[in-house]
């Protein structure tokens, strides 16, 4: 079966209206910068957007968000977007707000087929309205659902032609379970060399489960936040 595609263009053609689209990395560490530039210009709308956050103003999600591309975002850390903010608060953007821990769970739990799990974070709030609620050893939990993707993009360091799949860090986080988790996977890479050139003890994902690849090119890997140390004043 071959895998490799020449471009994020080709990689995300048959993206269509209403699809549900997971989206790795972590912050803005490890996105994939490539394939959200090409579904910008693909001009595909009403998205279902799953992401630990949202991008910023101008980069990253945000691109989508700009252009009103995405109808929802399903997502753990919003802070960041002054435009998603305004399209949150006039109505215009569908928000389902998940802890971390749970996103991060629910998108594991699907790529390993298991339906359902309980968690007690989020319990007594907001989040716990309408979900199914259990004790065990006298403490409530609550029932949350696997979460599957139409396509889940992500962003690797390194990457083969079978489609074998090494993460750097922090860019681990989220994509190396969504990648298991979307019916179509899709991932650009640093990277792209040929079968058995990677060391199968330092792959993070299966070629088995990618269905795409390609190598990017001309990565920002922009800093979301910049902190700096102010000089000791004595």
């Amino acid at each position: 079966m071959k895998k490799v595609v020449a471009n994020a263009g080709e990689a995300v053609s048959d993206i269509r209206d209403g699809a549900v689209v997971m989206l790795g990395g972590f912050g803005l560490c490890g996105i994939p910068e490539n394939c959200i530039t090409a579904l910008t210009q693909s001009g595909v709308h009403g998205l279902t957007c799953i992401s630990n956050n949202a991008g910023v103003d101008n980069f990253g999600l945000g691109l989508l968000l700009k252009t009103r591309q995405i109808k929802k975002m399903i997502s753990s850390y919003v802070g960041e977007n002054e435009e998603f903010e305004r399209q949150l608060l006039s109505g215009e953007l569908e928000v389902d707000l998940v802890p971390q821990g749970t996103l991060a769970t629910r998108i594991q739990m699907a790529g390993m087929g298991i339906p359902a799990f309980f968690t007690p974070a989020g319990y007594g709030t907001e989040i716990a309205a309408g979900k199914e609620v259990r004790e065990f050893n006298g403490k409530p939990y609550l029932m949350e659902l696997a979460l599957h993707a139409d396509f889940a993009i992500v962003k690797a360091w390194k990457g083969d032609k079978m489609g074998n799949l090494v993460f750097r860090k922090a860019t681990r986080n989220f994509s190396s379970s969504m990648a298991r988790a979307g019916n179509i996977t899709i991932a650009e890479v640093e990277e792209l060399v040929e079968p058995g050139e990677l060391d199968p003890d330092h792959i993070h994902v299966p070629g088995i489960y990618v269905h795409r690849i390609f190598r990017g090119n001309n990565y920002e890997k922009r800093i979301e936040r910049r902190t700096v140390q102010l000089k000791d004043s004595r």
